[in-house]
């Protein structure tokens, strides 16, 4: 039966495929028969009248007539140029191109090619895959806080909410893809905690966990909400955490690759695990986190976009375990894989450290840089290249705030996630900021939007088609005579291929064709 299924789905997608990759050639076919049609129907649709019609109607108009259209269509044009910069400004893409990749492309058979793998792998060893736009820009924060024991300190001094809706959703729509089945495999537990996650209201989401607990006291997931939400304190969180891995162990099938259940209890007892490792950290047992961290990356090998080596590499630096974390560094800041500030700040810094302590700058005006102090600053240079907002809060010129639960890559809120949490490994290595704030303020004294946006080909096109035809409009009302004698040259030329190809027509087909379909 798995077979058959399978065979079924691999004809379905070659099947749509083929339909793809031949609508292109319907199309020309249609137009070229639509083509045909016309050509053999130009008796009876009196084409030849109508065109002389058109053709003396616009003999007849002033030169007015032509610059109050060009000057139209220039207007219109720049509206248009106005709107699409605007909307490039704000949302930083084309409204023009937007609409035709979500409604048109579609319709089109269009299909997205690349997509970016999920946030965990199953027990299979299959990267799960999410919809995405073709790169992957958005990602969950490897070093996020505690929402009841550490973000909502902040809301119980403020008064304010430390994270936006649409954060909270994201984490939401991450706990119902990778905790939770599909609607037929769903336990009753799993369906409370499907609602649970989607909860706006804190107190909502731990009745609901409560109630899950209620339809089974086994329920993993409903113990890691409560480490989240509920727990106000890291050994609090701690201990509701090791529940959840003490009823999530239990899951686990002997064979998990053939139950697609048992992948979901394995990204769960992953989550379990890495967020147990992070109470550690936060309580000191910082050998005891590494330890958790580095077993967890040998048990599951394929979770590279889980990015637990960036937890690593914090802890390490808390040990101050420089050797460890240029191992780290040397098997992840590879070009093949996803970079992050974390790999690339945290190479600056290694390299920073050796030439640090004894860099001046008056002293390598003088002499030059050595060659350990060029790599520190290639190093850097690499660095900001690829997150020019760091450092601003590495040198403490912009206040840090909480870090977001999701980060944009090359963003701000990755910048911030990075300096809340290394700032402190920055200021241990002595003069490393020093040598930071040189080579930043030497090289970079704007901070350059990173990577830089290109003008979408719209508001090129816009531009360029209102500045033609404000041209045409301004030319044909200075000198409307030899625009006129201009255009009328310009279309000559324009339909000489036309006439040439009707003239062939003419000689291959019969001028009764018509007639003789008629009679038949």
């Amino acid at each position: 039966f798995e077979e058959a299924k399978t065979g079924l789905g691999c004809f379905k997608n070659r099947l749509k495929s083929w339909l793809s990759w031949s609508w292109t050639y319907v199309c020309a076919v249609w137009f070229a028969m639509v083509l045909t049609m016309i050509y053999v129907l130009r008796s009876p649709l009196k084409l030849q009248e109508s065109v002389t019609a058109a053709s003396v109607f616009l003999n007849t108009l002033t030169p007015k007539f032509y610059v109050a259209l060009t000057g139209t269509s220039s207007l219109i044009s720049g509206l248009i140029l106005i709107f699409e910069w605007w909307y490039f400004r704000k949302y930083g893409t084309s409204f023009i191109e937007q609409v035709s990749v979500s409604h048109l492309r579609p319709l089109l058979g269009g299909v997205e090619n690349s997509s970016s793998a999920g946030l965990f792998t199953s027990a299979s060893g299959e990267v799960e895959q999410r919809p995405s736009v073709s790169e992957c820009k958005v990602w969950r924060n490897p070093l996020n806080l505690f929402r009841g024991a550490e973000y909502s300190r902040y809301t119980w001094v403020t008064g304010r909410e430390p994270l936006t809706y649409y954060d909270m959703n994201l984490s939401a729509q991450d706990h119902q893809t990778f905790f939770t089945c599909d609607t037929q495999q769903l336990k009753p537990e799993d369906t409370v905690m499907q609602k649970a996650w989607r909860e706006r209201n804190p107190q909502a989401r731990i009745r609901a966990a409560y109630q899950a607990l209620e339809l089974n006291h086994e329920c993993a997931a409903a113990y890691v909400l409560l480490a989240e939400e509920e727990a106000t304190t890291i050994v609090e969180a701690e201990r509701l955490f090791k529940q959840a891995l003490k009823f999530g162990m239990h899951h686990i099938r002997p064979h998990p690759q053939s139950d697609m259940r048992a992948g979901k209890d394995t990204n769960l007892l992953v989550y379990i695990k890495r967020r147990l490792a992070m109470c550690a950290r936060k309580l000191g047992r910082i050998k005891e986190a590494v330890k958790m961290m580095r077993d967890l990356m040998k048990e599951f090998p394929l979770l590279g976009m889980l990015n637990i080596h960036e937890n690593l590499l914090e802890a390490l630096l808390e040990l101050q375990a420089y050797a460890d974390v240029q191992a780290v560094l040397a098997k992840y800041d590879d070009i093949s894989l996803p970079k992050s500030a974390t790999i690339c700040y945290t190479s600056a810094l290694l390299k920073a450290r050796a030439v640090s302590d004894k860099f001046s700058p008056e002293a390598a005006s003088r002499r030059g840089l050595s060659t350990a102090e060029m790599n520190a600053v290639e190093a850097i240079h690499r660095a900001v290249e690829f997150n020019p907002h760091v450092p601003k809060y590495l040198l403490e010129m912009k206040s840090l705030i909480l870090p977001p639960e999701h980060i944009l890559k090359r963003g701000d809120s990755e910048a911030v996630a990075y300096a809340f949490f290394h700032l402190q490994h920055w200021k241990r290595a002595e003069g490393a900021l020093n040598l930071l704030h040189c080579t930043w303020e030497g090289t970079f004294h704007e901070v350059s939007v990173y990577p830089k946006k290109e003008l979408p080909f719209f508001i090129l096109f816009t531009a360029g088609l209102c500045s033609f035809t404000a041209m045409l409009a301004m030319l044909t009302h200075q000198f409307p005579d030899l625009m006129g004698i201009f255009v009328k040259a310009f279309f000559n030329t324009l339909f000489a291929p036309l006439g040439f190809f009707a003239d062939k027509m003419e000689s291959f087909m019969p001028s009764c064709l018509w007639y003789q379909l008629t009679r038949i």
